[in-house]
């Protein structure tokens, strides 16, 4: 690897097809070996698997509330390590933003250097080099995030300044003054910086100078990235990951924008049918069934993730890696997906259409019944109340009504009412 070519690692990033393909095998066969001294996995995985189609025919898909049922029966991990957690170098749990008890997993020092390094494919990727300054702005805590990152980066060369107990207006401070070039955070965290900069009369494209961008965490709209873009000058990469997986799995390739390449030598990715669970072929909207191929100690095997994706051939991206690609990366989660007068909406619909108002600062989607009908009440906050009219409500509207086939109620509300987010934006709320 060198810093003027575009692969963090040549040889498995532009390996054949069939080449890879078997490579995938010798490592699932590993992994399902390995998945031997795991109770939870003994008793789903058949020992005499003999091929990828006999591995999808016979191993049963896996749901998060399998794995959290089985960590309860003795917490923290329960049934599912497939080697002593004693043996662990780090421990992290999802979020639990849902409400949910939060899944519980482990590493070890092999396995997180495995997960470092599919960071490290990423982050070359995209362009950042050696010597570059780094933020990462987002809590350093039990959350997986953006612990990867920070690693990856140090492992790359550059300086990363942690600013996990940091206020939004010091990390604004701290951009311009350390001149960073690269920053990690949530799409819905990049603009509440830019919302902090502005009312500190700082001007970020102009005052900073940012270069890449990595957003993940949650799905984010096109009009969002426009917005994210033009305000700090610089060019945002979306990235995927799970704390199943122990690092991220997709990668928004500068080859095109929606295109975001699986890592594939990392994990094996199905796409099922939302409802019969059968595959569905390329350009086919469906739910990502995701195995990893890294870990020894937490291992993941034909998890239903929720995630829905369009996967596309590797061939149809200019950039010359062999790995095929998700149109738009992860563009909603079918756990979210709510029928409101038979339509059926996503929160990533409704932001899109928000995001092409400049005039809006932040918005809240509330689901209710009135008079045994389905509304959906939007509540915006405008950029500036004072000049704010009715008709940016009317306008929010029609533009909804037009794009999705909904007509919302809006509401505007005065600053400051609504919630602000540093990682996952819960701006969706059923009260049916």
């Amino acid at each position: 690897m060198t810093a003027d070519q575009p692969f963090w690692n040549p040889r498995t990033e532009t390996m054949p097809r069939e080449q890879l393909r078997a490579w995938q095998w010798t490592k699932l066969r590993r992994a399902m070996a390995q998945a031997r001294g795991s109770k939870f996995w003994a008793d789903r995985i058949p020992e005499d698997i003999t091929s990828f189609e006999d591995y999808v025919r016979r191993v049963p898909l896996v749901t998060k509330k399998d794995l959290v049922a089985a960590e309860e029966i003795a917490p923290p991990f329960g049934l599912l390590p497939s080697i002593d957690p004693s043996a662990a170098v780090r421990f992290h749990q999802t979020s639990g933003t849902s409400g949910n008890t939060p899944l519980r997993t482990f590493d070890t020092a092999r396995d997180w250097a495995w997960a470092v390094d599919q960071w490290c494919t990423i982050l070359h990727g995209v362009g950042v080099r050696p010597g570059q300054r780094a933020i990462l702005a987002f809590g350093y805590g039990m959350f997986i995030g953006f612990w990867g990152m920070q690693d990856a980066l140090m492992r790359m060369g550059c300086a990363v300044l942690p600013s996990g107990s940091m206020d939004s207006a010091t990390r604004v401070r701290l951009l311009v003054d350390y001149q960073i070039e690269v920053i990690g955070c949530t799409p819905t965290y990049a603009l509440r910086l830019l919302e902090t900069a502005a009312d500190m009369g700082i001007d970020l494209a102009a005052d900073g100078n940012l270069k890449t961008v990595i957003t993940g965490a949650e799905p984010r709209p096109p009009a969002t990235v426009r917005a994210i873009e033009r305000g700090f000058g610089a060019k945002v990469f979306d990235v995927a990951g799970m704390t199943e997986l122990a690092t991220v799995f997709t990668f928004e390739c500068p080859g095109g924008p929606g295109i975001s390449h699986i890592i594939e030598p990392a994990a094996i990715e199905e796409v099922l049918h939302p409802e019969t669970r059968e595959p569905v072929g390329y350009g086919e909207r469906g739910v990502r069934v995701m195995t990893g191929l890294g870990r020894e100690g937490w291992q993941i095997f034909r998890y239903w993730t929720e995630d829905i994706v369009i996967k596309r051939p590797w061939h149809e991206c200019p950039c010359g890696r062999t790995w095929d690609w998700y149109e738009g990366g992860i563009i909603g989660r079918a756990d979210d997906m709510r029928k409101i007068r038979g339509i059926s909406v996503t929160p990533v619909m409704v932001e899109d259409v928000v995001r092409g108002f400049p005039e809006v600062r932040e918005f809240q989607t509330v689901l209710r019944a009135d008079r045994g009908l389905d509304v959906m009440v939007l509540r915006v906050e405008p950029t500036d109340p004072a000049s704010a009219r009715p008709e940016l409500g009317e306008r929010i509207a029609a533009e909804i009504k037009r794009t999705i086939g909904l007509l919302p109620r809006v509401e505007l509300v005065e600053p400051g009412v609504l919630p602000r987010f540093e990682a996952k934006a819960v701006r969706f709320h059923d009260e049916r």
